[in-house]
């Protein structure tokens, strides 16, 4: 359908974009590691990673954005409240955005596809750039009273949507507070703030984002879909499950987007024990016919 897909120049922008600012982050940790960084904070990244990741991809994206399934009040307030310390923006405009992504997936209107300049090598740079972070910079607002007009009319939505800016302040003071309790040191609190804080937040960012420019250029296929949406599976574990993009465009509402044997998504397995506790209900699982049908056909 869309010939080409797997150039090797394309390989090489995401290997060049995403790639080696990760492995220089990874090479820093030994560098830092007994005098600027411990278990300690490497405990608190992981864990207040997860919380918020898990806040995007599950509240944020699953519920909020596409009613994958149903919560009680106090799982969809703590979702989006989890989501809005991800500090990816309020949870009615990432939500405005998202609906407006799916609308126009790869097309005139998109707010951030890879593809908007065109495909030649040249394009493909802009164009990564501009789907990876740079339409944050340029900021062509989407109408909420259109594509979210649903969470205006929620009151705690709203309420949560107001407190962003208390919500961005706690998610970056939250593991400097902790680390400084637990070391009983200024220094402790000062490296979990750095790792737990700046660099989890940096790193979380970068992964979503991920899913906006990697995801739509390369990747397997094996779903039909109106756009240029990709399987990415190095992605799968950092993403939550995200990064089943070509699963999740075929069939938006569901709430596992790794539909297939082996594909990881650990998102719809807390989805799955959130409906165990009865917190979540009406889930959209998938089917098999609905998975058989959105099958391209290869033949």
């Amino acid at each position: 359908m869309f010939a080409g897909e797997q150039s090797t120049a394309r390989i090489a922008l995401v290997v060049v974009f995403t790639a080696v600012p990760m492995l220089a982050l990874a090479a820093a940790v030994p560098a830092a590691w007994g005098w600027g960084l411990s278990w300690l904070d490497i405990g608190l990244a992981v864990v207040f990673y997860c919380l918020t990741c898990l806040g995007v991809t599950i509240g944020f994206h699953r519920y909020l954005t596409h009613g994958a399934f149903r919560a009680n009040r106090a799982l969809r307030i703590a979702l989006a409240a989890a989501g809005s310390a991800a500090m990816q923006g309020p949870v009615v405009a990432w939500v405005a955005d998202h609906r407006r992504h799916h609308a126009f997936a790869d097309r005139d209107g998109d707010p951030h596809s890879p593809w908007r300049y065109g495909s030649s090598a040249t394009a493909l740079v802009r164009g990564f750039w501009h789907a990876h972070m740079g339409w944050l910079f340029e900021r062509d607002l989407t109408n909420a009273v259109r594509f979210a007009p649903d969470l205006l009319a929620d009151r705690d939505i709203r309420r949560v949507d107001r407190l962003f800016p208390m919500l961005t302040a706690g998610t970056l003071l939250a593991p400097a507070l902790v680390g400084g309790l637990a070391t009983m040191s200024w220094w402790g609190a000062l490296t979990a703030f750095f790792w737990a804080g700046l660099v989890r937040v940096a790193v979380l960012h970068h992964v979503t984002w991920s899913v906006n420019s990697i995801c739509h250029l390369i990747g397997d296929r094996p779903f039909t879909a109106r756009d240029r949406s990709a399987n990415f599976w190095p992605l799968a574990i950092a993403s939550m499950g995200e990064s089943w993009h070509n699963s999740h465009h075929a069939d938006p509402t569901c709430a596992r987007h790794g539909v297939r044997r082996g594909q990881i998504d650990i998102s719809a397995r807390i989805i799955w024990i959130f409906e165990k506790c009865g917190w979540a209900t009406k889930v959209r699982w998938p089917a098999a016919r609905r998975v058989a049908r959105n099958l391209r056909n290869t033949r």
